[in-house]
């Protein structure tokens, strides 16, 4: 009798070096953003990929700036971002060694603004060659309003949902300018650090980055916590973190 081969993912950490990093020039390490566990798998992810270069897509260029200039302010810099707690993103920073910080988000009023003008006209001239200036198949804009719709726990106007892809592929393609402008300016590899939505290979960062300069190789690592069928070149599980029932509030009402 043949048996069928089975595939077991271990729900574990590597051990730090544990990494067989692919030699792509931009690689995408998504997250959970609230695990901890995620973050020291990045951690470690950075330290065998030796990266010149880190795009975080929560700090601005002006924050990034004042980053690299004194490290020490990392967490007064990072209080005023608005994202989790610096403590679950120390152990990334403490991973970068002379890698430079890159700050890839967008102001917040811009990004606001693309929910009524469109991710085109917020972007600039560069919007053909990522893609921003062509709608999408249908198929694919129904697939993402689905998943925003369930992302922002159901208590959303459906027609929303069109405004907020907008909202995602401005800044996927936001995400991927700053990485191929670090990766002419501070050369291969370039490490980009995402939620695991902006890092997924059909629609991410890594397709506006095919889009626009198709010659650059990239390699995403979602770091999930389960099983999930989110594409990703690899995939890491991390142990799942504790948290409430997000949307316990909003089903109440």
């Amino acid at each position: 009798m043949r048996i069928a081969p089975v595939l077991i993912l271990l729900a574990c950490l590597p051990a730090p070096g544990a990494f067989a990093q692919p030699a792509a020039d931009i690689t995408l390490l998504g997250e959970v953003h609230d695990n901890p566990d995620a973050h020291l798998a990045q951690a470690a992810a950075i330290e065998a990929l030796r990266p010149t270069a880190v795009v975080f897509e929560m700090l601005t260029a002006e924050e990034a700036e004042a980053a690299n200039a004194d490290r020490a302010r990392l967490p007064e810099i990072w209080a005023a971002s608005g994202w989790p707690d610096f403590a679950l993103y120390a152990p990334v920073f403490d991973a970068l060694g002379e890698a430079v910080i890159v700050g890839a988000a967008a102001p917040r009023d811009t990004v606001r603004a693309v929910y009524d003008e469109g991710a085109a006209a917020l972007f600039g001239a560069d919007a053909p060659r990522f893609g921003l200036d062509r709608a999408l198949p249908a198929e694919q804009q129904a697939a993402r309003e689905a998943l925003q719709f369930e992302a922002h726990c159901g208590a959303m106007p459906v027609a929303a949902m069109a405004g907020m892809v907008a909202i995602q592929r401005y800044r996927d393609a936001v995400f991927a300018r700053a990485a191929l402008e670090a990766l002419e300016t501070y050369g291969a590899p370039i490490a980009v650090i995402a939620g695991n939505g902006h890092a997924r290979t059909d629609w991410g960062v890594p397709a506006a980055i095919a889009q626009a300069a198709p010659d650059v190789t990239t390699h995403a690592i979602g770091f999930v916590e389960g099983a999930d069928d989110t594409p990703f070149d690899e995939v890491r599980i991390v142990p799942p973190a504790a948290r409430p029932d997000l949307c316990a509030s909003l089903r109440s009402q």
